[in-house]
């Protein structure tokens, strides 16, 4: 009857995902299915991912985030990896990106679509070198599509794709110096196999034949940002810029294949770029939904990158993102262990849901009223129940317990909450 949702949405049939995902945000069915066969809302959802609960991305939804996962080479457990998605499923993210480049990576792929009820996503080029063990020069075109048949198969959701970067792109980036040159990972394999081999990105040559296998298994492609900025000197560039005009054609090009898209957006941007790239980004790339790594608005304060993403990521998310990767504090210094995940998790959500109020989201409003009237009424297990992380507000709580149980020990009797009370209510 339908290849996609979004076939399914320009047909003017509403599917299960679709009225699952208008229940959750409580918005109106049509309209949903109406900006779906637009493109302006995804819902990714493999048609083989038979373990998940569908989720909208886009204007008008409350905002996504996304947390990366993975084994490395140095960092290769699998047990370990499993922990991590364990309390990413309990923290209730909404995606999670496996970025597995070593190892039995199909292995652990499948088990993760098995097991999780968020959308998973995946970078095929990662997959690609440890699943055929050669230099990224050897790598043949067929061998790139064949791995990312292999993750359609699997259950994948949607795929990071760096199609946007090309020979024109990669003339403007030589003629426009950079400070820290190409930092995306998947961008930087993709320029040395072009340049290795004196050819094009087989993605962008042969986009075609990846749109073919997307619509097979609804894989919603997310056209990933290669040119991204790895500092804030090089944000808003010619090269950035370049980059996101190539992908706004390919989006539309998607769009024609029933193929749902995610843009990719910018990785350090500051604090004063970030409404204007998320201008930029929605004009040139036809309103798709925007999917950003941050911004990181600061480059100095490494340990502490899940705040400095946070700040970008509110920002972001009030003028156009709709979903956001987090950062952990290990970002730019290790493979995050299961604390670092944690914290990541938590900023993520602060900075969605300070977007969320800014854009009127459904009910975002109606959670910070509850906590407030908890905090008036001095209800300390109902502010716990309301807490982003329960689990860190009661154990400051319980280290530091104060003489009045109406109270905390920054104020004691002196508590202007307590002390209201007790005047009002004489």
């Amino acid at each position: 009857m339908y290849t996609t949702q979004m076939n399914a949405a320009k047909k003017g049939i509403v599917t299960e995902a679709m009225k699952h995902v208008a229940k959750s945000e409580m918005v109106d069915v049509e309209w949903l299915r109406q900006q779906i066969a637009k493109g302006q809302i995804v819902i990714p959802h493999n048609k083989n991912h038979h373990s998940l609960i569908p989720e909208g991305v886009g204007d008008g939804l409350r905002i996504k985030i996304n947390v990366n996962l993975g084994i490395s080479e140095d960092e290769n457990s699998f047990e370990k990896e499993m922990i991590k998605v364990d309390k990413a499923i309990e923290m209730k993210v909404h995606s999670i990106m496996d970025l597995s480049c070593f190892g039995k990576t199909e292995e652990f792929r499948t088990a993760l679509i098995k097991k999780s009820p968020a959308m998973i996503g995946t970078v095929p080029i990662y997959d690609a070198l440890g699943s055929f063990n050669k230099e990224i020069q050897d790598i043949t075109v067929d061998e790139f599509f064949e791995v990312v048949e292999m993750h359609g198969r699997n259950g994948v959701d949607f795929i990071t794709v760096h199609a946007g970067l090309n020979k024109a792109s990669i003339e403007v980036f030589k003629k426009n110096p950079r400070l820290n040159h190409i930092v995306s990972r998947g961008g930087s394999l993709l320029y040395a196999w072009m340049k290795l081999n004196n050819a094009e990105n087989p993605f962008y040559e042969h986009y075609d034949r990846l749109l073919e296998i997307c619509e097979r298994y609804d894989i919603t492609i997310s056209l990933g940002d290669a040119m991204r900025p790895g500092s804030i000197n090089d944000s808003t560039d010619a090269s950035q810029i370049m980059e996101l005009m190539t992908i706004g054609e390919l989006t539309k090009r998607a769009w024609k294949h029933n193929v749902q898209v995610i843009v990719e957006g910018p990785g350090h941007v500051a604090i004063n770029e970030i409404e204007a790239n998320m201008i930029l980004q929605k004009k040139l790339c036809h309103g798709a939904p925007f999917y950003v790594l941050g911004p990181i608005v600061t480059d100095v304060a490494p340990g502490y990158d899940h705040i400095t993403s946070a700040i970008g990521g509110a920002i972001a998310a009030s003028h156009g993102a709709n979903f956001l990767c987090y950062v952990t504090p290990a970002e730019h210094l290790r493979l995050p262990t299961l604390d670092d995940m944690k914290e990541g998790i938590v900023a993520s959500k602060i900075a969605a849901h300070a977007a969320d109020i800014a854009n009127n989201a459904k009910g975002a409003r109606e959670w910070d009223y509850k906590m407030s009237k908890a905090r008036q009424e001095l209800n300390w297990e109902q502010m716990f129940e309301l807490a982003i992380d329960k689990e860190k507000a009661l154990k400051y709580r319980q280290e530091s317990m104060p003489e009045h149980d109406d109270s905390c020990t920054m104020c004691g009797k002196l508590c202007s909450m307590r002390n209201m009370n007790k005047i009002i209510n004489a």
